[in-house]
């Protein structure tokens, strides 16, 4: 018989955020050389008049703001303004299509994609704060306010229907920013890669897919992007002539096997296409080049996990064990070198690292779990880990207090003052009272607990992904 490994999990998706300015109530301390801004985004509205979504990755996006300066923080939270959330306010209901949700009379933006909630993840990009949602244009927000400012197409280069992931990388020594977007044709499915430069689309180039499979992130290093194909595929005539939801037109076809494509960042071109058993990768870690070798960090699944994103509020009941693995790849013949896989096996998660040294080894990675993982029945992430691949195992790990559920990809905030040190941000949240709070660790030493526990006053939803900005830009 399942156990109920998160008990009050339905009450994370009824909360009802408010938007706004606020003070939390600091308990410990804040650095005060830490100053910059933490941003994280993530679905918080689960009910339109009558309808309940299904899917984690139904609700409207939230973005939420820690300021922090001298010792001190502030919070903002503000729902994007999407044409999605506009529509549906001012009708009282549900019109759109969503992930995991369909219902009769719903929409399709231009009768050929999702309305995005853009609810997944945020970025501040060349003095602009965009948030994405998946496969469609991000917003632009008011980096202090959260003001929604409107659509982001790069100066009309990009359309409302263009492809677009929600996981864009960052080239810090060129600035670059790097995306990608599936075309999901059953005939030509492809890849499209993009280069943005100084707050403009610089190229865009389309890589054929073995098939049309749904990817979430890719990997990059100074030369190459790395993206890791599983065989998780969408059939598009399900969702433009059947009316089915997404979800309901993803197939998990491990027959297929799995490719690590490489692509040249300056060409946009295929270099490489590794076979793999078929296995499941939703997010990549860090990717770097030593000498003649591709170093490729990534957490493995051994199926997908969206399905384990529903029925709300019953999640991750049959999630299977994750694991953190590096692939070590030869630059010259690209055969697989090498493989390696951290002991830490609960289902990891929003991989992080230190932004000073993306692109470059390091040996350090902060990632959320699941405790119960192993185990039937309904649960949530509840562990915060520091992995280490020198030690091969997860260096020390953070347990959620009893009843309570962590959310946010863990970020990396630097130390102005050390060149390794630092800090790292997660959500805690509370249903029980309810309470979310946002925690701040010495990010080699949990052992004492967090060293500030940042208490809002209003509680908010577990978020996806989330970022950071120095105020010096770093």
């Amino acid at each position: 018989m399942s156990r109920d490994h998160a008990p009050l999990l339905e009450r994370l998706f009824t909360l009802e955020p408010v938007e706004g300015r606020f003070a939390p109530v600091v308990e410990g301390r804040i650095p005060e050389r830490l100053a910059g801004s933490y941003y994280l985004n993530g679905p918080a509205r689960f009910r339109r008049g009558s309808l309940h979504y299904r899917h984690w990755l139904d609700g409207d996006g939230l973005v939420s703001r820690l300021a922090f300066e001298g010792g001190r923080v502030m919070a903002t939270h503000r729902y994007v303004q999407s044409h999605k959330l506009v529509a549906e306010e001012a009708a009282g209901e549900a019109l759109f299509r969503t992930f995991g949700t369909s219902f009769r009379g719903d929409r399709l933006r231009r009768g050929a994609s999702l309305a995005s909630p853009v609810n997944v993840s945020v970025y501040r990009w060349e003095g602009k704060l965009l948030a994405f949602g998946e496969q469609g244009l991000p917003w632009s927000l008011d980096p202090e306010t959260l003001e929604t400012l409107g659509e982001e197409r790069f100066d009309g280069r990009l359309n409302e229907v263009s492809p677009l992931s929600a996981h864009a990388s960052f080239d810090r020594e060129t600035g670059e920013m790097l995306n990608f977007g599936i075309s999901y044709s059953a005939q030509q499915p492809a890849l499209n890669f993009y280069r943005f430069r100084d707050g403009a689309l610089h190229d865009r180039r389309r890589v054929p897919l073995p098939f049309p499979c749904s990817v979430h992130d890719f990997g990059l290093s100074p030369t190459y992007a790395v993206f890791y194909l599983s065989p998780h595929l969408l059939d598009m005539s399900g969702l433009l002539g059947e009316g089915r939801s997404v979800m309901d037109c993803l197939s998990w076809r491990p027959e297929l096997g799995s490719v690590l494509m490489v692509v040249d960042r300056e060409s946009g071109q295929e270099v490489a296409s590794l076979p793999f058993e078929g296995r499941y990768c939703l997010h990549l870690g860090n990717c770097c080049e030593v000498g003649e070798e591709l170093w490729v960090d990534l957490v493995e699944l051994d199926r997908p996990v969206y399905d384990q994103y529903q029925v709300i509020p019953d999640l991750f009941t049959e999630v299977l064990p994750g694991r953190p693995v590096r692939l070590r790849l030869d630059r010259r013949s690209w055969a697989l070198l090498g493989r390696s896989e951290l002991s830490y096996d609960r289902t990891p998660d929003f991989p992080a690292w230190d932004p000073r040294k993306a692109c470059h080894p390091l040996d350090h990675t902060w990632v959320l779990g699941i405790s119960h993982s192993h185990q039937p029945g309904r649960k949530f992430f509840d562990q915060l880990a520091r992995l280490c691949w020198s030690e091969g195992r997860a260096a020390e790990v953070y347990h959620a207090r009893p009843g309570c559920y962590l959310g946010g990809e863990p970020v990396f905030l630097p130390d102005p003052a050390s060149e390794e040190g630092g800090w790292v941000v997660c959500q805690e949240i509370d249903p029980a009272r309810p309470e979310t709070q946002f925690l701040l660790f010495d990010a080699f030493d949990f052992s004492p607990g967090p060293v500030a526990r940042l208490h809002l006053p209003h509680a908010i939803p577990a978020g996806f992904h989330s970022s950071w900005a120095a105020d010096d830009g770093a």
